[in-house]
């Protein structure tokens, strides 16, 4: 699976789940009657959004994906397009956290409200990272994949051959102004 496809496919199950989790909090809430919790609970998703956008302003790559990108291994044959094998064994985590998380919303909807914001923070955080790894990819005609590794192991990128991006400066053509 093409890196800059799975960040794009983390962003949206890490938008899902802070969805989910902030729907079973806000219905876990009005069960109760508790408003005062849905207020704490919109300041800190506030305060999550605020700092993941902050965060994810720039659209150059952050540390640890350009550490992947540094450390990824080279190799001329493009590996195995399993992108549902791919996405699970890299993103198993997010499914036990939505399930742990959200399993005690109607007992106690304070443990999914708090969560909420942990998703929110990391989907705005992620959300150009994308771009930043295509720029990249363009740059340096390279491809980068995400590798099958163990569900419990870091993840790591291979790098393979790409076609460059290539475009003509204003400098490469000459403009004849005699003719006219």
């Amino acid at each position: 699976m093409r890196f800059g496809d799975f960040l794009r496919t983390s962003v949206l199950l890490f938008s899902g789940a802070a969805t989910v989790l902030a729907l079973v909090a806000v219905v876990g809430a009005k069960g109760k009657d508790d408003n005062r919790l849905l207020y704490i609970a919109l300041g800190w998703w506030a305060v999550a959004a605020i700092a993941g956008t902050w965060l994810g302003r720039r659209r150059e790559a952050s540390e640890p994906v350009a550490r992947m990108m540094s450390n990824a291994r080279n190799t001329t044959a493009l590996p195995e397009h399993e992108p549902g094998a791919v996405v699970f064994n890299r993103l198993w985590a997010v499914a036990l956290f939505l399930v742990v998380a959200g399993g005690p919303a109607f007992v106690l909807p304070q443990i999914p409200a708090v969560a909420a914001g942990y998703p929110i923070f990391i989907s705005l955080w992620l959300r150009k990272q994308s771009l930043a790894v295509a720029a990249v990819e363009e740059r340096d005609g390279v491809r980068y994949y995400v590798d099958r590794t163990s569900p419990f192991k870091a993840t790591r990128l291979v790098r393979t051959p790409g076609f460059r991006k290539t475009e003509p400066s204003p400098r490469d053509t000459i403009h004849d102004t005699t003719r006219a």
